[in-house]
């Protein structure tokens, strides 16, 4: 009996169509889950006296979603404070505070934060940072960190940059695209 090659390879057509879809909506799961981005701080010079955190601003936009990590060394400290707080340096009445050298803040909801070093010297030789959060990128990952005020690594190493602070947030919203990405790749298969 003779079998047409032609009629073979039509059969895996389909499959190659499902295999080919699974690729776009991976892909696009990426482009999806790259929309938040991962600031450091005063990038290589971190949280520190001598870094210029205006210039550090400049041309920067953060959108909810967006993730702060402040590195510093055990001579400082990063506090959340009113405006009023921040304008006068005043380090005694903070939002929340921190001083373990690694402090991650997720900026879950828009407006202006303020943050300051907890030492009064610092805060008035500069070492405070204004930034203004729009409501651009509201994802699930941001609403999901909302309680999570201050998590951080174990290191007071401000060399060291966890592996999270390098890449783009990975949300709750990414994790579902990736899932359904797997189940039709699973489908395509059977």
């Amino acid at each position: 009996m003779y079998i047409c090659p032609l009629s073979h390879h039509s059969s895996h057509i389909p499959n190659m169509a499902k295999i080919l879809l699974f690729f776009v909506i991976l892909i696009l799961s990426l482009i999806c889950s790259s929309s938040a981005t991962n600031y450091i701080v005063g990038d290589s010079s971190g949280w520190d006296i001598s870094t210029d955190l205006d210039t550090w601003l400049v041309g920067k936009r953060f959108n909810v979603g967006d993730v702060l990590l402040f590195q510093y060394s055990s001579f400082h400290s990063v506090s959340e404070v009113t405006k009023e707080n921040f304008e006068g340096c005043n380090t005694s009445n903070v939002l929340d505070s921190s001083k373990n050298g690694n402090t991650t803040l997720p900026l879950t909801k828009p407006g202006d934060r303020y943050f300051v070093c907890g030492n009064r010297l610092h805060c008035l030789g500069g070492m405070k940072l204004h930034v203004n959060v729009d409501n651009d990128i509201a994802t699930s990952a941001a609403e999901a960190e909302a309680g999570a005020s201050f998590p951080s690594s174990k290191s007071n190493n401000p060399s060291v940059v966890p592996s999270f602070a390098l890449s783009n947030h990975v949300g709750l919203d990414s994790l579902v695209i990736v899932t359904l990405g797997l189940l039709s790749l699973a489908f395509a298969l059977v």
